[in-house]
């Protein structure tokens, strides 16, 4: 981390600065002073230069503070002893936070025994003071740190999860307005195909048709990604519940008996719930037309008490599901995504389709 390096670079140095300052003040005889010097900055320097961390680290800064103490011994005026606050710092800020209060409590026991033992003079107090305070603000320092490190991580983490949710939820729109265009488009060209020949009108109606529905459906698909500009410049609003009698008609006139039933004011739904409704009765009525072709479709929306359930019937044999298909896992991901749910399965001749959406 950017802030261990900043320790390792710049914590030797301050340490050989005070530990010359301790032995130029210092009342140890030369040698014994020179010694606890060399001793201090080779094991700051060691330490600094194999990147040390944990408890090494702080089995390290103790050695190296014995040096200190070698040279400032019985001298709380000594200037030197601020090597010992910078060694209490580094290991706090480059260890684990147990290692940093255990040396910094040490380092003032060692101040503690000279007052208690060699000097009654007050100014062991301040060293025990500065070198506790150094070793606590610290630790704190450390620890918000890698709270703050986690919470990036977190915030990283919910992006990508926020932009997972965004490329599921519109993968699941563009699937269903694409499988409800082409299915519908479909049925209508293969109309258009029939009867060519025999009636030309009927032929272009259909084929009109199938371009109307077309250009709906890219409209809704830029709506979906992004792109909810039209050429006018307004915008291009997704469906919603109030748009159910032109879904129906859209099957109908592609030729499937579709009927529509609806009770209830379908204009007070939320609008994640408008969408989730007309969204299930067109992947509904898509996968009739797709996999039960010629057969009877009933839509029932209820609305009211606090919820709004949704039925689709068809009197065709039940469906098979198609290998990779998504369209029932779609519809069920759609009700639970507005608190709901939905049950799919075959229902007498036929087969059924029922959510039930909260209100």
């Amino acid at each position: 981390m950017t802030v261990e390096r900043t320790a390792r670079a710049a914590a030797p140095l301050a340490v050989a600065l005070f530990v010359v300052v301790g032995v130029v003040l210092s009342v140890q005889p030369p040698a014994v002073a020179l010694a606890g010097a060399l001793l201090a900055l080779g094991v700051a320097v060691v330490l600094a230069a194999r990147a040390t961390t944990g408890w090494p680290l702080a089995a390290g800064t103790l050695v190296a503070a014995a040096g200190v103490t070698a040279v400032c011994h019985t001298q709380p005026s000594n200037l030197g002893w601020f090597a010992l606050c910078v060694l209490a710092g580094w290991c706090a800020l480059a260890a684990p936070t147990v290692a940093g209060l255990v040396v910094g409590c040490l380092l003032s026991a060692g101040f503690v025994v000279q007052w208690l033992l060699l000097s009654d003079e007050p100014g062991w107090g301040a060293w025990i003071a500065g070198v506790l305070f150094t070793a606590l603000s610290c630790s704190f320092a450390r620890q918000q740190r890698i709270l703050l490190d986690q919470l990036r991580e977190a915030q990283a983490g919910l992006a990508d999860r926020a932009r997972a949710e965004e490329r599921a939820r519109i993968a699941g729109e563009v699937h269903d307005v694409i499988g409800h265009a082409l299915t519908v488009s479909l049925l209508h060209v293969s109309s258009a195909r029939l009867a060519i020949d025999d009636d030309p009108e009927e032929a272009r109606a259909s084929l009109e048709e199938a371009e109307r529905l077309a250009r709906r459906s890219l409209e809704e698909v830029r709506a979906t990604v992004g792109m909810v500009r039209s050429g006018s410049g307004d915008v291009v609003p997704l469906p919603g519940a109030g748009d159910l009698e032109e879904l129906v008609a859209s099957f109908r006139r592609a030729g499937t008996a579709v009927t529509l039933d609806v009770e209830g004011d379908l204009a007070t739904l939320p609008a994640t719930t408008a969408l989730a409704v007309h969204r299930i009765v067109q992947e509904a009525l898509t996968n009739v037309a797709r996999h039960a072709a010629g057969s009877r479709a009933q839509v029932c929306v209820r609305a009211g008490g606090g919820s709004t359930r949704v039925t689709v019937d068809s009197d065709g044999a039940p469906a098979r599901r198609t290998p990779g298909g998504t369209g029932l896992l779609g519809m069920g991901d759609r009700a639970e995504a507005v608190g709901g749910h939905l049950r799919a399965g075959p229902a007498g001749q036929g087969w059924r389709v029922e959510a039930v959406l909260p209100s």
